[in-house]
């Protein structure tokens, strides 16, 4: 009996240090590779420097990452025959961006710490705190040590990602099913205060919605028409190249540019936390931050799963 309480108590011991051993660190790369991140966050503030509009491109590259099977960098993978490329899904056709900024990220910091070390998923998670501070947001500490993904859905991602044109009740289960609530739901979405979208993710809205104020709608169709035009862009809020919670005033004046944006603010449940991150900036700072840890921790490949891969576009064979 005692022998077998002890091989118990060594069974969960081992289980507790390969948790530890294998669970993600702010300082995973601090004897790896000192210069990985400062090199990471010196090539996205000139990618940034060159064209603002960069930062809100790697930022939704690590959420929609994050949101198909996890952060693993699936939406790097290029179609091929055995990669059904997350890039064709709808929410990233012609839309996702900044992948040659990765590239030239992952390319020299290979080169900096002399090999392969980092992965492409930590790239990904680094340049989306890097861009948000780049663009005047908060900072947080990533957590590190993500493995490569063999594998993408594009499948998956047209599940996964969500619409620009679900209600409320539909963004919430869809963050429920990542592990995500209704806090984070609205903090995340705050990552709207940087960026564009296209005509073709708000024309409905615009032209449809009856909880949109009459002069915004009216500017907005002055470049997004009925038929045509789809790639056109506007932004998603007044001050697109930069972080701030105009985004959260934009909701109350009901100016919220798709309809998963005003579903916010519409007297739902999530109202309160609208009007809370509009009135105090600094607790939002605090909970966007937050809640970008914990979606960065979706599902994460650690230890020998997955793979670090040499070109993130393509798996090692």
């Amino acid at each position: 009996m005692a022998s077998h309480a002890l091989i118990l108590l060594q069974i969960v011991v081992l289980s507790s240090l390969a948790a530890t051993a294998f669970s993600l660190s702010p300082y995973y790369y601090q004897n790896i590779c000192p210069q990985a991140l400062p090199t990471i966050k010196t090539l996205v503030e000139a990618a940034v420097y060159k064209e603002r509009r960069m930062g809100a491109s790697l930022l939704r590259l690590h959420f929609h990452d994050c949101f198909v099977n996890g952060c693993d960098a699936s939406i790097l993978l290029d179609p091929s025959p055995t990669i059904d490329s997350e890039k064709g899904a709808r929410a990233n056709q012609n839309s996702a961006r900044g992948f040659e900024v990765i590239d030239e990220i992952k390319a020299e910091v290979d080169k900096i710490c002399g090999r392969p070390v980092v992965s492409c998923a930590d790239i990904l998670a680094v340049a989306a705190r890097d861009s948000v501070v780049a663009l005047g947001g908060p900072s947080w500490k990533v957590r590190l040590g993500r493995r490569d993904s063999t594998t993408a859905s594009r499948t998956q991602a047209d599940i996964d990602i969500p619409s620009p044109l679900m209600d409320l009740p539909a963004l919430i289960n869809n963050f429920r099913n990542q592990g995500l609530n209704q806090r984070d739901l609205v903090a995340l979405s705050g990552g709207h205060s940087i960026g564009f979208a296209q005509c073709l993710a708000f024309r409905g809205r615009i032209y449809n919605a009856t909880n949109i104020d009459p002069s915004f709608a009216k500017e907005r169709r002055a470049t997004c028409p009925r038929t045509g035009g789809d790639t056109t862009l506007a932004p998603l809020d007044s001050t697109a190249a930069r972080f701030d919670t105009s985004y959260f005033d934009s909701l109350v004046k009901q100016r919220g540019l798709l309809t998963s944006d005003q579903a916010l603010f519409s007297g739902g449940s999530t109202d309160n936390l609208v009007n809370t991150y509009r009135l105090y900036p600094q607790v939002f700072r605090k909970e966007f931050a937050q809640s970008m840890l914990k979606m960065g921790n979706i599902k994460s490949l650690t230890g020998n799963q997955g793979q670090i891969r040499v070109n993130c576009r393509m798996v090692n064979y």
